[in-house]
């Protein structure tokens, strides 16, 4: 999950095809249709709005990568509020954010992993060491029951914090995966999106630099690429719902939330979903609640973009489907 302003380091990624099978969208509950369709992050300028969680319970939190400050609301009201998360005044921008099963809100940017509790009271911070290429720039995380993994944009590397109840351990490099790909050049993989299936044994990483999705087995280690046929992935935020994953994309193809049914052991997959007619203001990311996405609209391509920042909700083509549980 990272933003994706034009870059001249892109000229170097692999050039893909994507072909892609769209299907028909399957009718949302009318319930949903009470909700609003777009969200305002904040009308003040600057924020570029990065990442987003809803809970449970449908509050929304909603990162800056343009000032690091954090953003709060519920999906039945219109309007964010910025959440009084203390320790964040260094940070000036803040991308990855998500909940854990305590209720925790962790959040990452720069070199810093953050954890607040509900309050905006700060629990922890862990810092990443330097990489491979320099210092680091984390970009997501993907929180399991023992452990919080992290994406480096700057490094190709995964760092990971254990998780033992209420505490949370030191912030160490976990994995380089450039082994899996050794011939690419390592300052091009781009790491972004990271998630984790129900049982934390299994992660997705999206890395912008190579158009794809890696595999990685927590227990050994394995990295292999996701095979999505002749298809380019270079996704940026993503979301593991059982086999179903979604995906933002905003770099070789066009702008939109894409949609793969995977295989059971999350190795293979078909695109069978291209949400790419609505009004997305460069996607970096999205959430899942109920039966719709939640899509950020970052602004990245041009900063300091132009107030308002907002959020743009659409139906989840797979609500109430057999592929989808």
């Amino acid at each position: 999950m990272r933003r994706m302003p034009a870059r001249t380091t892109r000229t170097t990624c692999l050039a893909a095809t994507i072909l892609l099978t769209t299907l028909a969208a399957a009718p949302a509950p009318a319930g949903a249709r009470e909700l609003p369709d777009t969200y305002v992050v904040s009308r003040e300028a600057g924020v570029l709005p990065e990442g987003i969680t809803v809970t449970p319970d449908g509050t929304m939190y909603v990162s800056s990568d343009g000032l690091g400050t954090l953003y709060r609301g519920r999906v039945g009201a219109p309007d964010l509020k910025p959440f009084p998360a203390r320790g964040l005044a260094d940070r000036p921008s803040t991308l990855g954010v998500h909940t854990d099963r305590r209720g925790r809100l962790l959040s990452v940017g720069g070199a810093t992993l953050t954890v607040h509790d509900r309050h905006g009271r700060l629990l922890a911070t862990r810092t990443a060491q330097d990489g491979p290429l320099g210092a680091p720039h984390l970009n997501d995380l993907a929180v399991t029951k023992d452990a919080v993994y992290v994406t480096d944009w700057a490094n190709p590397v995964i760092h990971r914090a254990e998780l033992r109840g209420d505490t949370l351990g030191p912030l160490e490099p976990w994995l380089d995966i450039r082994a899996a790909f050794p011939q690419f050049p390592a300052r091009y993989w781009l790491l972004n999106g990271i998630v984790a299936d129900e049982t934390g044994t299994t992660l997705l990483v999206a890395s912008n630099g190579t158009e794809a999705v890696w595999r990685i087995a927590t227990a050994d280690k394995d990295v292999s690429r996701l095979d999505l046929g002749d298809q380019s992935f270079g996704a940026d935020g993503m979301v593991l719902r059982g086999r179903t994953l979604y995906a933002v994309l905003n770099y070789g193809a066009p702008h939109g939330v894409y949609i793969a049914r995977l295989d059971e052991d999350l190795r293979t997959g078909t695109v069978t979903h291209r949400l790419t007619d609505e009004p997305f203001d460069l996607p970096t990311t999205l959430a899942r609640h109920g039966c719709r996405l939640y899509v950020v609209n970052s602004q990245l391509d041009e900063p300091p973009g132009r107030p308002p920042y907002t959020v743009t909700a659409i139906d989840d083509p797979t609500c109430g489907t057999a592929t989808t549980p």
